[in-house]
């Protein structure tokens, strides 16, 4: 599943290298698609994101953000569909594309999130790493870098580690937040 800037979602067989659905979305397509239990989740320029179902490249639903961009990859973890986009985090039912919660930050939300030990780890144009609890959707704790957060953050062995603007990789302690280097 790839998306593309001409505005749609692809199904290619991998052996073949043959379309089997596209899907078109209102703007180009550019987050990385995500895909679980039959479904592929993806975020397009028109605001929007969608939940396609992976055998017939229909949509089963979409879920709009206000005047904005969905450039955050999708996460889906425990029936949880987690992306960013404007200045906010968000938490969507993975079936029926229900809002679970939204956590605002003071920049764009370009970041795609990571999540372990249930938490969201999302990076922010604001400077800021944020920690967030997966189920209730409220603040653990912030991390201010140097400059925006567009890099997507990886977690290994409890550090969360995140690249920023200001040219520098982040090491940051999971649980409170504390910078390692």
């Amino acid at each position: 599943y790839i998306g593309s800037w001409d505005g749609h979602v692809y199904a290619v067989d991998v052996k073949a290298g043959d379309e089997i659905w596209r899907f078109e979305t209102g703007g180009q397509a550019v987050s990385s698609p995500a895909v679980d239990d039959g479904m592929v989740y993806f975020g397009s320029r028109d605001g929007n994101l969608y939940a396609v179902d992976i055998e017939t490249g229909r949509e089963t639903w979409k879920f709009g953000i206000e005047k904005s961009v969905v450039f955050s990859s999708p996460a889906v973890v425990n029936g949880v569909v987690y992306f960013g986009g404007a200045d906010h985090l968000y938490a969507v039912d993975k079936n029926s594309g229900r809002e679970k919660w939204r956590f605002k930050t003071e920049g764009f939300v370009f970041s795609s999130p990571a999540v372990a030990e249930r938490v969201v780890y999302i990076g922010s144009g604001d400077g800021y790493l944020y920690a967030v609890d997966a189920s209730t959707g409220q603040s653990r704790w912030k991390f201010k870098t140097g400059e925006p957060l567009e890099s997507s953050p990886a977690i290994a062995d409890g550090v969360v580690y995140i690249g920023s603007w200001d040219w520098s990789l982040y090491a940051v302690d999971a649980d409170t937040g504390q910078g390692k280097w």
